[in-house]
């Protein structure tokens, strides 16, 4: 079900809109007067949500574990040979079809797949292998489609199925790089799962079967598995 991989040392950004929270976010950057962003040249007059001409590509580093992200450049990946050449080119090219395919079903389903992340490993052979989930609301952001250009046009933060929700929450308490998390309230936490549950139901066409609460995680992790390699169990 899943094999190793030779992680490669880079994460694969695809953004399409100028948005985001964190540091290494376009908007983030943008609003504190940076007009070159992994390599792109933004004009003057951008607007936070506003979307891209094109679909773009911002790499950042992969830190050891606790670290934080940091945006990178195309030359600098190539002059620091993180990667080879034709390993990146195929990273590029192989992330903005992912993306594209992506936006294309997500619009089917009435949402807009905003930005998202993708990483990469060698497999035994060598080859590019995607690795990590990809598309979920952890790695991407989805917005309501129907809702967007309203909300852009009155400046409010478009309608969101993804962590962004929970992001923008945690900013409102505190500086994420510097204090600690505060306790989150039940109420929001049970909000921030409606999104992911309305998220699953919207792509997949799905019900979400909410699990018995009775029923430990670990539980269920071990039933799932034992269903599907009973040879272990």
């Amino acid at each position: 079900m899943v094999k190793d991989l030779d992680m490669l040392p880079i994460e694969i950004v695809v953004r399409s809109y100028l948005t985001g929270s964190t540091n290494t976010s376009l908007w983030s950057m943008y609003d504190q007067g940076n007009r070159v962003l992994y390599g792109h040249e933004f004009p003057e007059g951008l607007k936070k949500n506003q979307q891209l001409v094109e679909a773009i590509v911002t790499p950042t580093t992969k830190p050891a574990q606790g670290g934080h992200d940091a945006p990178i450049t195309e030359s600098e990946i190539l002059e620091t040979q993180l990667v080879t050449p034709a390993q990146w080119y195929e990273l590029v090219e192989r992330s903005l079809a992912l993306f594209a395919r992506g936006q294309e079903l997500a619009a089917k389903k009435g949402l807009i797949l905003v930005d998202t992340k993708y990483e990469f490993g060698l497999d035994e052979n060598g080859a590019i292998v995607v690795a990590d989930e990809i598309h979920t609301p952890d790695s991407s952001r989805f917005w309501i489609a129907e809702t967007y250009q309203e909300k852009f046009e009155s400046g409010e933060e478009p309608y969101s199925l993804d962590k962004e929700f929970l992001r923008l929450w945690i900013v409102g308490q505190c500086d994420p790089y510097k204090d600690p998390i505060p306790q989150i309230p039940a109420e929001t936490l049970i909000e921030f799962s409606n999104k992911y549950i309305a998220l699953f139901e919207r792509l997949t066409g799905l019900e979400f079967e909410k699990p018995d609460p009775l029923v430990s995680m670990r539980a269920r992790i071990r039933e799932a598995l034992a269903k599907e390699l009973p040879e272990y169990f």
